[in-house]
């Protein structure tokens, strides 16, 4: 059966590219990818990965934690009565708050390529609510002028929504983070499996006990008894008292041995190069350092969430704001909390700029999120300026 047949019972579109079941990109609308393992990677045991499980809560926890408000671009006064600032720093509906609709859009869009929900408006066009949709349920079309629109599959069939009533959150390319790592996903699995295999299935000594003596099973198992008895437990690290010409011959661990862990923690890296989060945010801290580990945790918030975060003030904007009310008001997260590390920094670089006279102490009000002040728009150095002249 042909797959553009199975998209028209779905209510896809049909691609220009026709595809068969016996295809390996047939697979990726099922929810799984193919490897090279053999291993078929989706989001159920991609997250029982415990690098990318982390990965994904770090990033979606981190996004939904942080308030998002509604300025006014003039003023930089906070606009808590429009009704749009309660869908993003209140609730998004009775049942769901704000933050956790980010998170939960955000954790669809690293596991599914994109987390969508929908703008329920009052009878004037007043966003009124956003309701998370299911990620498998919206297909994303165009006009061919280029307009966005959306196709959402209910219990009463196909819904046609214009692109200001669907609120979308997209991973870089629409593609899932999981999908484009599944090679490197899969390769973590396969360690996983490896590992549990051998020790399920086999066991290796930490030691061998040669002797001269020729020893009859009975006496082997007592003797095998005895051991156990007197070296493990509370009697854990005993001195071992061997006769009848017995030797005891440690077994260290092999370079094989070696390698296999240091490829387990290179996939927790290559992971985190996926999501593109520092490792040591995923507790890799083979080569963390009190210095890195800090200069990191401001990657993370640089590199990591900046490009989320913008992308959702955007999907805000697009949605909750009419097009003559984006030239004035727009929504920012407030990072301060994520960010206390670096306040002495901010503050000493503000404090050279405003006494070199390139920036006033509205710019710095500005920079925080914070009203701008009567008087506060003066270049002067408010370190030199003498009270003469301030009462002048």
């Amino acid at each position: 059966m042909a797959l553009t047949k199975i998209r028209k019972a779905l209510g896809f579109g049909v691609e220009e590219k026709a595809l068969t079941l016996t295809d390996s990109d047939a697979l990726t609308l099922f929810g799984v990818s193919p490897t090279a393992t053999g291993l078929s990677v989706g989001p159920g045991n991609a997250m029982r990965v415990p690098a990318v499980n982390c990965a994904v809560s770090l990033i979606s926890e981190t996004i939904g934690a942080l308030p998002v408000k509604l300025y006014d671009r003039a003023s930089k006064s906070t606009l808590t009565d429009h009704p749009a600032y309660r869908l993003v720093h209140g609730r998004a509906n009775p049942w769901t708050s704000a933050a956790k609709l980010r998170e939960q859009l955000t954790i669809d869009a690293l596991l599914h390529g994109a987390g969508h929900a929908q703008v329920v408006r009052l009878s004037d066009d007043t966003p009124y609510e956003l309701h998370r949709l299911e990620p498998g349920k919206v297909q994303r079309d165009q006009e061919p002028d280029g307009e966005p629109f959306f196709r959402v599959h209910t219990d009463a069939g196909q819904v046609r929504l214009s692109y200001r009533d669907v609120l979308r959150i997209e991973a870089v390319g629409g593609v899932a983070p999981i999908t484009l790592g599944r090679e490197a996903i899969a390769l973590a699995i396969s360690f996983e499996n490896h590992m549990a295999t051998s020790l399920k299935n086999g066991a290796r000594p930490s030691g061998v006990i040669t002797t001269q003596k020729s020893m009859g099973n009975e006496a082997i198992k007592k003797f095998i008894k005895d051991w156990v008895l007197q070296h493990t437990g509370m009697n854990n690290g005993n001195a071992a008292v061997l006769d009848e010409g017995m030797q005891y011959h440690p077994i260290s661990m092999t370079l094989a041995d070696a390698q296999f862990a240091e490829n387990r923690l290179e996939q927790i890296n290559e992971i985190a190069r996926i999501f593109r989060v520092p490792p040591t945010m995923l507790f890799e801290l083979s080569r963390g350092t009190w210095s890195n580990t800090e200069e990191m945790f401001r990657q993370f918030h640089t590199v990591t969430l900046k490009p989320w975060l913008k992308d959702w003030t955007d999907a805000y904007a697009q949605c909750l704001l009419t097009p003559e009310e984006q030239d004035d008001f727009y929504f920012e997260a407030v990072t301060d909390d994520l960010l206390t590390t670096d306040t002495a920094a901010r503050a000493t670089a503000y404090g050279q700029y405003r006494s070199m006279g390139v920036l006033s102490a509205n710019d710095v009000r500005a920079g925080l999120n914070l009203p701008r002040r009567d008087g506060g728009d003066e270049l002067s150095n408010p370190y030199t300026t003498t009270q003469k002249e301030q009462a002048e």
